[in-house]
């Protein structure tokens, strides 16, 4: 399967890029002052984060889970050097609900992490990566 974008300069350090199902992103650098903008960088480390919890809530589901919140913080190091890229990033997947079933969210964040998530693995190419679970009734 191939995916193509397009990106095209807006203004200023401004892209605008359309996604292959046409929906259109903004992101450059804020730099120019503008601090509503998405940067590259940190759309990389949503994107993980959105990748597992995909991953996590289909399979929870699977499993007839019911969470009544979950949530994925992302931290990531950003080396000092160009070209500066995370080199160090930490995910802290939190779980919200009654009774929850340790061993079963336990099971679904490590399939997440070792088979289905395909952002994952890039990340693991350039990245140390460090997970946490958290239980919140």
């Amino acid at each position: 399967m191939t995916n193509t974008v397009i990106t095209k300069w807006s203004q200023d350090m401004k892209f605008e890029t359309v996604l292959p199902n046409g929906v259109s992103l903004m992101l450059g650098s804020s730099a120019d002052g503008d601090e509503k903008i998405a940067s590259p960088k940190v759309l990389m480390l949503s994107s993980l984060a959105v990748c597992s919890g995909i991953d996590v809530v289909s399979i929870l589901e699977k499993m007839k889970i019911q969470l009544s919140d979950f949530k994925i913080t992302s931290e990531a190091n950003l080396t000092d050097e160009h070209p500066k890229y995370y080199n160090k990033v930490s995910l802290g997947y939190h779980f919200y609900g009654e009774n929850l079933d340790k061993e079963k969210i336990n099971k679904a964040v490590n399939l997440s992490i070792t088979k289905y998530c395909g952002v994952m693995e890039m990340f693991r190419s350039f990245a140390e990566i460090k997970t946490e679970i958290h239980y919140n009734s």
